[in-house]
Parts: C-alpha cells; sequence; structure tokens
C-alpha cells in the first residue's frame, strides 16, 4: 500500500477530487498555503494499493495543468532593492507535486 500526498493549486483541487472519486479513490482534502505565491493550495492525501499508483498518477496529470499567470511582486521591506522590479511579471503556476510513500500499516475506526 502507498500514500500519495499530492499538493494542487487550489484551482485544481475540485476537479481533481471529483476524478479521483469517480475511480474510487478515496482522498483526504487539507486546505494549505506556500510556496513561492505565498497562495493558497490544497494538499491530498490518497491512500492506494500498489497495482493502483500509476492510475491515481495518470489521473492527478490529466486534472492539473500548469499555466502562466500574471503576479504583482512583493515590494521589499528592507535591504537592497535594486533588483527589485515593480511591475507583474509572468511566471508558470499549476501541476502538482506528488510524494509516495510506503505504507507499513493502515487502521479505520
Amino acid at each position: 500500500m502507498k500514500l500519495l500526498i499530492a499538493v494542487v493549486q487550489d484551482k485544481d483541487s475540485n476537479r481533481l477530487v471529483d476524478a479521483l472519486g469517480q475511480e474510487n479513490f478515496k482522498t483526504t482534502k487539507l486546505a494549505t498555503t506556500g510556496g513561492f505565491l505565498k497562495e493558497g493550495n490544497t494538499t491530498l492525501m490518497i491512500g492506494c494499493e500498489d497495482d493502483y499508483v500509476d492510475d491515481a498518477l495518470k489521473i492527478i496529470k490529466d486534472n492539473c495543468s500548469q499555466r502562466e499567470q500574471m503576479v504583482a511582486p512583493i515590494s521589499p521591506m528592507g535591504g537592497n532593492a535594486d533588483s527589485y522590479i515593480p511591475r507583474p511579471v509572468k511566471v508558470e503556476v499549476g501541476g502538482a507535486t506528488v510524494f509516495i510513500l510506503p505504507i507499513e500499516s493502515f487502521f479505520q475506526f
């Protein structure tokens, strides 16, 4: 058995949870924050048998698209501001980061 921990952008999370549910993958959804943009994201914990890991990864890949987004940079609060660019920049967002962990045992009460 494996535990997949998938960190995805909030915009992709509902579509992904629905797609995983249609294929009978049980998920636990956690609201998380972090990353370069300090925006909200979603962390999904997905437990599955070893034989179904590739199926889960395909669903994640199909439902978490990467795209470009304009972001207003945060102004520096001190230090050297020589490299600060005060106009929006285009960054790539979306996609998924997935960690796969082995599970020694599983209990549900």
